[in-house]
């Protein structure tokens, strides 16, 4: 079954890329056929209403009584489908945007949580505003829930790692939907070092997360 990050009352799909696995990025096999990127073809421009990045990070234990998680907007981003399949794409995150949902009935908690993610401790926004996510090689897979394999370079913080995702890719008339899986990315690798005292609890290094995205043919 495919597996979702969680779930929420909130419109739309969460951001294709990034963000954010289990697979610690190990290679994954599949039976494919592998695609070259190209800007050949037919381009179609994120809908950053209605696209997002899920994200959880987790403190002691990775269970759900120990996490938290919330989301992440688009501010821009593309793709190119040539001959009805994915070709290429790249995606900017606004990390500014990022914000916690288990905490929006409790404000006060909300905005602590937030200034602390946003500060330098963790993800440093002003000076890292976004965070990015590049298409290298698109294979699509007969295996699991997934029919396709993304490789491409995930950047945070101004640090670039190689990440690979699987996703579900829908190319439909004048529109591309990404939904990938749950993926967990180390923070540590991209200078998220923080770490609370002992008494209020050892916060992992894994923070998953989950990309569903929604893009609109370019007219």
């Amino acid at each position: 079954m495919k597996r979702r990050l969680f779930s929420l009352t909130i419109p739309a799909l969460f951001a294709t890329a990034v963000v954010v696995s289990c697979n610690k990025d190990k290679p994954l096999t599949s039976t494919s056929s592998e695609v070259t990127t190209t800007k050949d073809g037919t381009q179609y421009v994120v809908d950053t209403l209605n696209s997002k990045i899920e994200w959880k990070g987790y403190k002691i234990f990775k269970s759900e009584n120990t996490s938290h998680f919330g989301t992440i907007k688009f501010e821009s981003g593309d793709v190119t489908v040539k001959e009805g399949k994915l070709e290429s794409g790249k995606f900017v995150a606004n990390m500014t945007s990022l914000t916690s949902e288990d905490l929006r009935n409790k404000p006060d908690e909300l905005e602590k949580l937030n200034g602390h993610l946003k500060s330098g401790d963790f993800f440093e926004v002003e000076k890292f505003p976004t965070a990015s996510y590049e298409i290298t090689k698109v294979s699509s897979s007969t295996e699991g829930d997934y029919n396709t394999i993304l490789d491409g370079n995930i950047t945070i913080k101004g640090i670039t790692k190689p990440a690979q995702f699987k996703a579900n890719i829908s190319v439909g008339e004048g529109s591309v939907s990404v939904a990938t899986e749950p993926k967990d990315l180390m923070r540590k690798d991209f200078g998220v070092k923080f770490q609370s005292p002992a008494k209020n609890g050892v916060i992992k290094d894994e923070v998953t997360i989950q990309i569903n995205m929604q893009a609109l043919e370019k007219k």
